[in-house]
């Protein structure tokens, strides 16, 4: 794609879009919630339908001329019910915090009860943080990790709910990687007469292709991202058991949302047809062990792991240990020198900030989606330590960044 009718009418942005490609080609995306979607999902996201009003659902619109968006629609929420076995399914939701505001809307009032993971043990923004419209519109207490191992205490998150008597328990990470036992927390939920709303966001494609147990038919609400290891149109999803169908359509139209973007629809649908094919499951096995091998690479050269390891797509480090002068943003900044995208993150325990963190977070699905396997998942973890190890060299930065070009080079993007 070369935005030259982009660049007929707008040369700066044409440029910003050219220079962005270009970025994606010669770096190595591992910031965990990204991915490289197809050019058959980016040419359905930048279609026509961009044009197209359709407040409403399938057959019932408020605006005419929707016969082909239906279409569209209808085969999104289809082929995602044939990915996660959900009896209902609203693609609507412009990003997977919209799904989460819009479950939120359906059960819940201002000042109801929220149970969730902590921001800085692995939670989500919208699961209830001060800052987020969660944590502003209702009273929201956070469960841990277990200081100790970095997993879930399930047995403590029961206690938690017997005591705070929580209206919705809120399950699903942002940075933890172990699997989830939506059960245990279903049961947690039930024994409070409280909702349990699960979030995959970061796992849509591990669930669907069966690498992390799923919740659906477990929680009463499943919310998740459609860009992430999905590799779909950029947005959110919703699915529920029938009995909420109403509820959860009613919040995301009318009262979350006016139009959907139903040119981020198609970018679903597509992705989703995509995931469909039985190649994609490799692709998400592939995802989990290149995530191992990256984990161990790291613990072999003196990183410590939260929970000591990863059974999902990301790990995180904690560099207190390791290097208790180098802080997440200090990482960070010096490996994006080098060609290598991750992000500062939080640890459970953590005595710095979210802006200056103790850790980092890295994960695999990006680079699994440009063809990288153990033997390159072992060399990207060799260099992300000499980089980590020699803060401020630049011989050292000069031969790291030379190297992850040649790991671009021979694992080309958007040729």
């Amino acid at each position: 794609m070369s935005y030259d009718r982009v660049r007929a009418v707008d040369e700066p942005v044409a440029d910003a879009l050219a220079d962005e490609r270009q970025r994606q080609r010669d770096t190595l995306a591992m910031i965990a919630s990204e991915n490289h979607v197809s050019e058959a999902v980016l040419a359905a996201q930048g279609s026509e339908l961009t044009n197209k009003y359709a407040e409403g659902y399938p057959g019932e619109r408020y605006y005419g001329g929707c016969a082909y968006a239906d279409e569209v629609e209808e085969l999104a929420i289809e082929r995602a019910k044939d990915l996660w076995g959900a009896e209902h399914v609203n693609v609507q939701p412009h990003s997977g915090s919209s799904a989460n505001m819009a479950v939120y809307l359906a059960v819940l009032e201002p000042g109801d009860k929220i149970l969730s993971l902590d921001l800085t043990h692995g939670g989500h923004l919208s699961h209830g943080h001060d800052v987020n419209f969660a944590g502003k519109l209702y009273d929201v207490t956070h469960y841990e990790v277990d200081a100790e191992t970095g997993r879930l205490d399930y047995e403590s998150i029961a206690r938690k709910a017997e005591k705070t008597n929580p209206d919705i328990i809120v399950s699903g990470f942002s940075a933890y990687p172990r699997q989830v036992d939506w059960k245990a927390i279903q049961e947690a939920a039930d024994n409070v007469g409280a909702y349990h709303m699960a979030d995959i966001a970061h796992i849509t494609g591990l669930v669907a292709a069966g690498e992390h147990p799923s919740p659906v038919g477990i929680a009463d609400f499943v919310t998740g991202s459609t860009h992430k290891t999905i590799r779909a149109g950029r947005g959110g999803i919703i699915m529920c058991g029938e009995e909420y169908a109403d509820a959860i359509d009613t919040a995301v139209f009318p009262g979350l949302q006016g139009g959907p973007l139903m040119h981020n629809v198609a970018g679903k649908a597509v992705g989703f047809g995509e995931a469909l094919d039985p190649a994609f499951n490799e692709y998400a096995a592939q995802v989990v062990k290149n995530a191992d091998v990256l984990g161990e690479a790291l613990q072999e050269n003196g990183f410590s792991l939260v929970s000591g390891g990863t059974d999902t797509h990301l790990v995180l480090v904690d560099l207190r240990k390791s290097h208790p002068d180098v802080t997440g943003s200090d990482a960070e900044e010096a490996l994006e020198e080098v060609g290598i995208v991750l992000n500062g993150n939080t640890v459970p325990g953590e005595t710095r900030t979210p802006f200056n963190p103790s850790g980092i977070r890295a994960g695999t699905p990006a680079l699994t989606t440009r063809g990288f396997e153990a033997a390159e998942m072992q060399q990207v973890g060799d260099l992300i330590t000499r980089v980590v190890d020699n803060l401020g060299d630049t011989e050292v930065y000069a031969d790291v960044a030379a190297e992850v070009q040649e790991l671009c080079d021979a694992h080309p993007l958007y040729e």
